[in-house]
């Protein structure tokens, strides 16, 4: 029986995460940060800085995997995730459980890089419970879809709380941004099982409204980001740097919607990760520019 190799099984675990789209969310806490930085009475510290890189990795990493374990029978029976690893025999659910608490016990001992601000860690478990509920959500509601961008909402201002104590309009802006992006291309996502999930009876919005209509929901949704990502630029002392670059980020944020339709969902993958990883890091780029030039 040959040995397995430590790198393998890393390189598992980041797949089995989605490690990568770990750029999704990450982007926006750092912005976060950079504009609460950018105020005279927060003072930067490196282990602040390490504390919001470190709970953005865990708390990503714990709700990917809980959501891995918990839908690996549903996970089973679709031809397009079959080959994951829970199914497909490439991790053992034990190992997954046991990589799913060390994760979030983790992410709750990263709080205490923040300290004496005790707020990350009073809120710790909720937030983590929040995160991990999402993965349970497409089995009783359409709206799921705003569950796990509520979720990923929570980075700005989770990151802003950390940092100040306080919640303020700037890191709400950002949230909102975020909660119509990110719930706008998960439904486009979400129309690839849209007949999978109809006849597994579980609830989504391509299954509830078929993938016409969904698509015009996710692109409205974009249409309102968009309004969030200006509102932000026009609310806070941002300037010309970012507001130029909000109007390309919103054109490219709209323009997926020409990758995709009722009868072609084959970039739905391209829509889904390449221009959205363009959206997280331009707008963080954008804002570090603007504050810094």
């Amino acid at each position: 029986m040959s040995a397995v190799r430590p790198a393998s099984v890393i390189r598992s675990y980041l797949e089995l995460i989605r490690f990568s789209h770990t750029i999704f969310a990450m982007p926006f806490a750092l912005l976060s940060a950079v504009l609460a930085w950018h105020r005279p009475e927060t003072v930067f510290r490196w282990q602040d800085l390490a504390g919001i890189v470190l709970c953005m990795v865990f708390a990503r990493s714990a709700a990917m995997a809980f959501n891995r374990l918990v839908d690996r029978h549903l996970d089973a029976r679709n031809p397009r995730t079959a080959a994951r690893h829970l199914p497909a025999g490439k991790l053992h659910v034990q190992a997954v459980a046991a990589f799913t608490v060390a994760m979030s016990v983790l992410f709750v001992a990263s709080t205490l890089l923040f300290l004496p601000n005790p707020w990350p860690l009073r809120l710790s478990v909720p937030v983590l419970a929040f995160l991990l509920g999402y993965s349970l959500t497409k089995r009783w509601t359409s709206l799921c879809h705003y569950w796990l961008s509520a979720a990923l909402m929570l980075s700005p201002v989770a990151a802003w709380i950390a940092l100040t104590g306080t919640i303020e309009r700037t890191p709400v802006l950002l949230a909102a941004m975020i909660f119509f992006w990110v719930g706008g291309f998960d439904i486009i996502y979400a129309c690839q099982d849209a007949q999978f999930d109809r006849e597994q009876h579980l609830f989504s919005l391509p299954a509830r409204l078929g993938v016409a209509q969904a698509l015009y929901v996710a692109f409205l949704s974009h249409v309102a980001a968009v309004v969030s990502l200006l509102a932000m630029w026009w609310l806070t002392d941002l300037g010309t740097v970012f507001l130029i670059g909000s109007v390309v980020i919103s054109g490219i944020l709209l323009y997926q919607h020409t990758l995709v339709s009722p009868g072609d969902l084959d970039r739905v993958n391209e829509a889904f990760f390449h221009v959205n990883a363009v959206v997280s890091f331009g707008v963080l780029v954008l804002g570090c520019i603007d504050i810094w030039l």
